[in-house]
């Protein structure tokens, strides 16, 4: 009894603490400017040209159908050819749940994919897994990229985001960065008393290291291993543009340097990993990025702010709004579509 009660009240600090950051940020975003810099911050938003988030969203769409089609390539090894839309629905639902409870949505995937392919979920999960760690080794080479092209601009935008001093705005939000700095510490450390003492402990992990290690190389056994690799490069390719292309969206960051827009991008990537989808962190963080590099731009640091802000929000919201429709949608479809097809099978049984 106590266990089962443990493990409920460890399930809502991981929806609920993730999401509290998310809210003070979201009111420290806020909060932090001042009645002009709202003014300018509104204005900006106003003032958009919504083309090029439009073609931002549709970006994205595309690299969540690669996406999809891609993990075709992590199926078949394994012997299983789930319909691309089975699979795109999955995803888009998972993405969706992802938004509510933090990293539940890789739960949902197989679930789902059970639910209409009958694949065993052990299995489909595995690949999930794989396909993540594919995702983190693009990720670091991204981040390398933009450290070997902006090392001196990186380490002043951490500061900054360590001090919790955007420019031109208030006290700052540095306890979040050390609580989470003292959590991860915190988790190092129970991660190795467990690994000592549990020998059950260390069997799971072990077991769980191999599963995936085995999800990982098993692309390899795929006919098409170097489409498996094109896909994968194709989807971060597009997350990097539909993330750029916003900046043509305001004229003071029409021809932000490249350079900027990576280290904004690798913000954000860091943003939806603290919170529930973003939220707070994502337009607070990407924010900073862009007032670190237009500040100059401007006689008044509080006009960068305003700018600097209506362009993290506008990017986060337009992605958010764009996968909880999306996602909302596949909800409404992937049943039906299931059902759809086992009516067909037992008419045709009946025949």
């Amino acid at each position: 009894m106590g266990k089962k009660i443990n493990k409920k009240v460890i399930n809502v600090i991981k929806i609920v603490f993730p999401l509290l950051i998310g809210v003070y940020l979201t009111w420290h975003f806020y909060n932090a400017m001042d009645t002009s810099t709202r003014a300018i911050f509104f204005k900006a938003i106003r003032e958009a040209n919504y083309f090029w988030i439009f073609l931002s969203m549709f970006l994205g769409f595309l690299s969540h159908l690669i996406r999809a089609y891609r993990w075709k390539f992590m199926l078949e090894p394994i012997g299983y050819r789930p319909k691309f839309w089975h699979r795109y629905h999955a995803m888009m639902v998972g993405y969706l749940v992802n938004l509510l409870v933090p990293r539940a949505g890789e739960i949902t995937r197989p679930a789902l994919l059970y639910q209409t392919d009958k694949i065993p979920f052990s299995k489909s999960f595995g690949t999930i897994i794989a396909e993540r760690v594919f995702d983190l080794f693009m990720l670091v080479i991204i981040f390398l990229a933009t450290l070997f092209l902006s090392f001196e601009e990186l380490v002043e935008i951490k500061n900054i985001i360590v001090s919790g001093a955007p420019e031109g705005g208030s006290e700052g939000a540095d306890w979040i960065f050390q609580l989470l700095i003292s959590l991860f510490i915190g988790g190092v450390l129970l991660f190795a008393v467990l690994w000592v003492k549990l020998d059950k402990f260390r069997k799971k992990v072990t077991d769980f290291v191999k599963d995936m290690l085995n999800g990982v190389f098993s692309i390899f056994k795929s006919k098409n291993p170097f489409l498996f690799i094109f896909s994968t490069i194709m989807v971060w390719v597009l997350y990097i543009l539909f993330f750029g292309i916003c900046f043509k969206a305001f004229e003071q960051t029409e021809n932000f340097p490249i350079n900027g827009i990576l280290i904004g991008f690798i913000a954000g990537t860091f943003g939806l990993m603290f919170t529930n989808g973003g939220i707070g962190a994502y337009p607070y963080l990407v924010g900073i990025v862009v007032i670190f590099f237009i500040g100059s731009d401007f006689d008044n640091p509080l006009a960068a702010e305003g700018v600097g802000k209506a362009l993290g929000m506008i990017i986060w919201l337009s992605q958010t709004v764009m996968m909880i429709v999306l996602g909302l949608l596949s909800l409404v479809l992937l049943p039906r579509n299931y059902k759809k097809e086992k009516d067909e099978k037992m008419a045709e049984n009946q025949k």
